[in-house]
């Protein structure tokens, strides 16, 4: 199985020389890729009607988000092994054609290390102050990802579908290699929409709910007659969430010996890959993010 890490970005307050830092030592200690959340936008959470979804701390106007595919242009510069994923891109959000092209120059500069992780989102404040119809999200998304593979694979790309018009256009960035195309979300149309044109999946933490979104995903993908071989089964763990089996996810610090024993129940269950993360515990320097990825590394003999 596959093992990266997280950049942990919105903790380390978007600093180049942390950037820099991270990615070599993720990359020295054979850490698999990097992966990287996407907001363009933080937005206040207070007084919203409707209220946003997913509130918390690590979501409002005070933290910083790098991009990712810039971020991973400029790790590809430095660094000659590790891949990167993003962890997801909220596609519907962004313009598909200037996302082919980033994303497949970002996997010629690479040399083809780049998987785009993609989802519909769930911050309709982002939405609107991006211009883009918040309830439209999943319709322009499954539009998005036949562009994505018209344009990376088509001397001249022609559609007319619902929410976008090509009009025999050209690229003229294609990668060198397939880029694959993983899903991430936590609801059974996202489920679908993998099964049904997915690379793989990104299943979220803590632990338990990441094997049970993965039954619900199996259950779909066997209806749908879509086999696992060559799909992506991957999970993304955040170590500031404990499981209590009382009381349900809690937060909580993660020591590096949890850490591997959420991934060996990933693995039993099947499991291609996985993110850890060192966000959401307390860390306050990036010296504190570095040694606990070592420590992993080195209790998994990367």
């Amino acid at each position: 199985m596959d093992v990266g890490v997280l950049y942990p970005g919105f903790e380390l307050g978007g600093n180049p020389d942390a950037i820099r830092r991270f990615g070599l030592e993720a990359e020295r200690l054979n850490f698999h890729h990097l992966l990287m959340y996407d907001h363009v936008l933080g937005a206040v959470q207070e007084d919203r009607d409707p209220p946003l979804p997913l509130s918390n701390s690590a979501l409002d106007e005070n933290i910083p988000y790098e991009d990712a595919l810039t971020l991973f242009a400029y790790l590809a510069g430095i660094t000659k092994k590790i891949k990167f994923i993003t962890g997801v891109i909220i596609l519907p959000q962004r313009q598909v054609a200037l996302v082919a092209r980033q994303a497949a120059d970002v996997s010629r500069l690479s040399g083809g290390r780049l998987t785009l992780g993609v989802g519909s989102g769930w911050n309709h404040v982002e939405y609107q102050a991006l211009g883009v119809d918040f309830a439209a999200r999943g319709k322009i998304l499954d539009e998005q990802i036949e562009i994505l593979r018209k344009l990376w694979t088509e001397d001249v790309v022609s559609f007319d579908g619902q929410h976008h018009k090509l009009d025999r256009v050209s690229a003229k960035a294609q990668p060198e290699s397939p880029i694959p195309i993983f899903l991430g979300g936590y609801s059974k149309p996202a489920y679908r929409r993998a099964a049904r044109v997915g690379d793989g999946f990104i299943f979220p933490s803590p632990i338990e709910n990441g094997l049970e979104k993965l039954a619900d995903y199996r259950e779909i993908a066997a209806q749908q007659g879509r086999s696992e071989e060559g799909f992506g089964i991957h999970y993304f763990m955040n170590p500031a969430w404990v499981q209590d089996p009382d009381r349900g996810p809690m937060p909580g610090f993660r020591n590096a010996q949890m850490i591997i024993d959420d991934l060996e129940r990933w693995r039993d269950a099947g499991g291609t890959g996985a993110s850890i993360s060192t966000a959401g515990i307390g860390f306050t320097s990036i010296d504190q993010h570095l040694e606990l990825i070592q420590e992993v590394a080195e209790r998994l003999k990367l």
